[in-house]
């Protein structure tokens, strides 16, 4: 050390760095401030790069770093500020998600204020129910469950990201009670232990499986623009791509009477209406357009096999 290095009590440096000497200490203690040296009667000194680490941790701080990530930034000398970089990272993901859970939080509250006195328990259950920011693994769960076991990983989560909405990041009431909704139906105990399967899923077998719901994707995908477009169901390429993924399920060829016998069966099955209804409502933004679904697209790809059926065999294509 020179003999004119300027060198500072841990009171003068609290003062220049305008903190607190219990502040300094603290850091010190820690090992993240170094002493320059020790006076005779053992107190500190600090030099000029002392401040500047002072700083520095304060400003790290200042973002709410933890401690355990400011000494990796300090002693990452020749990281070229990856620790640094990294460390911003996981605190931007860390508020994103605070964000999330505060604006999910103040549309609860709008969903409570604005009901009826007399509805107020039931959404407080509702809302109550779901984490925050709310998680859609018991929806996936749910299809999980509903779907042919050991469907191929790729044809799962394929359906997965298309059936399982994900809150928005800014949502409305309306959304907040829509997916409060969604969670209490994929998590209710089912009457026999499982939601009613189609038949074709105990014909299909998995590979049938897999054949059917990849066929689907293409007639959802098909489908999609005539629904924004607001199109009558009608007779193409998707109601092909519809029925040919169900004659492949069944091993069946694509004829004029599998058709008939295809509308009989999906009117007979139980449907998951009111699942579909509450996902378009999650996803539709407060001032936008109802995006399909697959049960929007499912819907209008029925409708238009039942007209064209009965238009081949008459009013009852049963």
């Amino acid at each position: 050390m020179s003999s004119h290095e300027v060198l500072w009590s841990i009171g003068e440096l609290a003062e220049r760095a305008g903190a607190t000497v219990k502040t300094v200490r603290f850091y010190s203690d820690r090992g993240l401030l170094p002493e320059a040296s020790r006076s005779g009667g053992g107190h500190r000194r600090y030099g000029p790069e002392a401040l500047e680490r002072l700083r520095l941790i304060r400003s790290l701080r200042a973002l709410e770093l933890p401690l355990p990530e400011v000494r990796r930034i300090l002693e990452d000398e020749a990281g070229a500020g990856r620790v640094l970089e990294d460390a911003v990272a996981g605190r931007l993901r860390e508020l994103g998600s605070e964000l999330r859970a505060l604006r999910w939080r103040e549309a609860a509250l709008g969903l409570v204020r604005e009901c009826p006195p007399a509805e107020r328990a039931d959404r407080l259950r509702l809302i109550g129910a779901v984490s925050v920011p709310p998680s859609t693994a018991p929806l996936a769960r749910f299809w999980r469950a509903w779907l042919p076991p050991r469907m191929p990983a790729r044809v799962m989560s394929a359906f997965l990201e298309a059936a399982v909405p994900q809150p928005p990041d800014e949502p409305a009431p309306a959304q907040v009670l829509a997916f409060a909704r969604l969670h209490a139906m994929t998590t209710a105990p089912c009457p026999a232990g499982r939601q009613p399967q189609p038949e074709v899923h105990r014909v299909a077998g998995v590979r049938g499986a897999a054949v059917l719901y990849e066929g689907l994707a293409e007639a959802y995908e098909l489908a999609g623009p005539r629904l924004r477009r607001a199109h009558e169901p009608h007779s193409g390429e998707a109601l092909d791509a519809y029925v040919a993924a169900y004659a492949s399920a069944y091993g069946s060829p694509d004829t004029p009477e599998f058709r008939r016998l295809l509308a009989a069966r999906l009117a007979a099955e139980a449907r998951l209406d009111r699942y579909w209804e509450l996902t378009s409502v999650v996803r539709t933004p407060p001032d936008g357009r109802p995006e399909p679904t697959p049960g929007s697209a499912d819907d209008w790809l029925r409708a238009a096999l039942t007209d064209q059926v009965e238009r081949i065999f008459g009013a009852d294509p049963g």
